[in-house]
């Protein structure tokens, strides 16, 4: 398989006034080209900060990052920050827009994104007449517009209703099978991680370390709804409930 990224010893300390705060403490993991990784954790763990040290928004303090060259990250996070005074197609265009490669290839690249995945005939509305599913979807492919190597999904899908979150879910994991993307995604939710991750990285409380990291065994051609209903689904999931649980 083609490694992408090789993190080493990784930590993280934050100096105040008063105090140094440890966020992360040795972590270490490769992540593979085609891979989809979830990265789980007690709230304030310090997933988000991985994720932003990851993607060089955030310094390291010490420890090891090999990058395979010209890497590309995309980003998807909890709001889809559509602009509501553009129309889809142009919210779509949007970051090629602002990095200067709205260019005739890629607009058409973004057109047969919205025809693949079922918004083209709404492409001239307006963000406020789509549902919450939809507009997720006009975000990740924005951000597929720029032709990523690897996305970075925090929390996508927090701040949609239950129903909506199990839909988008399947339709974010199809289109970035068929689009054949490498993803990490952070969330708190176990069911949503086990459903659609080739493996679930479990960190403890801060300072984060890697309590395990479990490789999720299972028919990769079923979708994240299907996969709950896999045998083995309830066993990956006391496993790492248990985790989270037990500190000791």
């Amino acid at each position: 398989m083609n490694k992408l990224i090789s993190i080493k010893n990784l930590n993280k300390l934050y100096y105040s006034k008063n105090s140094i705060i440890e966020a992360i403490k040795d972590i270490s993991f490769d992540l593979y080209e085609s891979e989809f990784i979830s990265i789980v954790g007690p709230s304030g763990c310090g997933k988000s900060t991985l994720l932003n040290i990851l993607t060089d928004m955030d310094k390291k303090s010490d420890g090891i990052i090999m990058v395979k060259e010209n890497l590309k990250f995309g980003y998807m996070l909890q709001s889809d920050s559509l602009l509501s005074w553009k129309s889809v197609l142009d919210n779509a265009l949007l970051g090629l827009e602002i990095k200067h490669k709205k260019n005739k290839e890629n607009i058409e690249y973004v057109i047969s994104l919205l025809k693949n995945y079922g918004l083209y005939d709404f492409k001239d509305k307006y963000p406020h007449e789509l549902s919450g599913g939809m507009r997720q979807r006009v975000a990740l492919i924005r951000t597929l517009a720029l032709k990523p190597d690897i996305l970075i999904l925090d929390e996508p899908f927090s701040k949609l209703d239950y129903q909506s979150r199990l839909s988008v879910s399947d339709d974010v994991f199809k289109i970035l099978k068929k689009e054949q993307k490498t993803a990490i995604m952070v969330t708190h939710d176990l069911a949503e991680a086990i459903s659609m991750s080739t493996r679930v990285i479990v960190l403890s409380n801060r300072p984060a370390t890697i309590k395990n990291i479990y490789e999720i065994k299972r028919d990769k051609y079923l979708s994240p709804i299907e996969n709950r209903k896999d045998k083995n689904f309830s066993k990956y999931y006391d496993l790492i409930w248990k985790d989270l649980n037990n500190e000791s």
